[in-house]
C-alpha cells in the first residue's frame, strides 16, 4: 500500500526562490525598501563637478596660466614696439605729414603702455616673492593683463592706420583701420564676455 507521506511531500510548495534584484540596489517585490545608492558612481560625479584643490593650489594654477598667456601676448608687443622704434631712422620718415607724425607718437606710446602693463605682473611677482600675497597678485595681474590687451589692440589699430594712411590716403585707410579695431574688439572682448555666463556642457 503506497504511503501518504510521499503524496504529501509532492503536493507541498517548495521554498521561495530568492529575488535576483536583491543586492543590486533595487527594492525587492513587496518590501517597500528604497533603492540603494551606487556610491562609486556618485563619487565619480562629484570629483568631475569640481576641482579638488586648496586655495593656495588654485592661486598657483591661476598665476601659472596667466603668466603663460602674458608670455604669448608680450612677444607680439615686442615685435610691434621694435618696428615702431625703427621707423624714425628710415629714409621715408621725413615724408610723413605733421598729422602722421602725431599718429606715430600716439602709436608708440600705446605700444609702450601695453608693454608696461603686460610685463607688470612679472615685476609684481618678483617684488612680493615669498610674502604670501599670491591671491592679491593674481587679482592685480588679471586687471593689468586685460588693460594691456586693450592697449595692444589700440596700438595695432593705430599702426595699421599709420601704414595704410601712408600707402593709400583717404577712405580705404579708415575702413581698414575700423575693421581691424572691430576684429580685435570682437575676438578679444565681445566674444568672451558673451559666453562668460554660459556654463560648459
Amino acid at each position: 500500500m503506497p504511503s501518504d507521506t510521499g503524496a504529501a511531500d509532492r503536493g507541498a510548495p517548495g521554498p521561495a526562490a530568492p529575488d535576483p534584484r536583491a543586492g543590486l540596489g533595487e527594492p525587492a517585490a513587496g518590501r517597500g525598501e528604497p533603492a540603494g545608492r551606487d556610491e562609486s558612481v556618485a563619487g565619480l560625479g562629484e570629483s568631475v563637478a569640481g576641482r579638488d584643490e586648496s586655495v593656495a593650489e588654485r592661486a598657483d594654477r591661476n598665476l601659472a596660466e596667466l603668466l603663460q598667456e602674458l608670455r604669448v601676448a608680450g612677444l607680439g608687443v615686442q615685435v610691434l614696439f621694435g618696428f615702431l622704434l625703427s621707423i624714425p631712422f628710415s629714409n621715408r620718415f621725413a615724408a610723413l605729414s605733421h598729422a602722421q607724425r602725431q599718429l606715430y607718437v600716439a602709436t608708440l606710446m600705446l605700444a609702450a603702455l601695453s608693454t608696461a602693463l603686460l610685463l607688470g605682473p612679472v615685476a609684481y611677482h618678483r617684488l612680493v616673492f615669498r610674502l604670501h600675497q599670491k591671491e592679491r597678485l593674481v587679482r592685480a595681474a588679471n586687471v593689468m593683463a586685460i588693460c594691456g590687451l586693450a592697449a595692444v589692440g589700440l596700438a595695432i589699430s593705430a599702426a595699421v592706420l599709420l601704414v595704410t594712411g601712408f600707402v593709400d590716403r583717404g577712405l580705404p585707410a579708415v575702413i581698414i583701420t575700423v575693421c581691424t579695431a572691430g576684429l580685435f574688439g570682437g575676438l578679444w572682448f565681445v566674444l568672451p564676455l558673451a559666453h562668460r555666463r554660459a556654463p560648459d556642457e
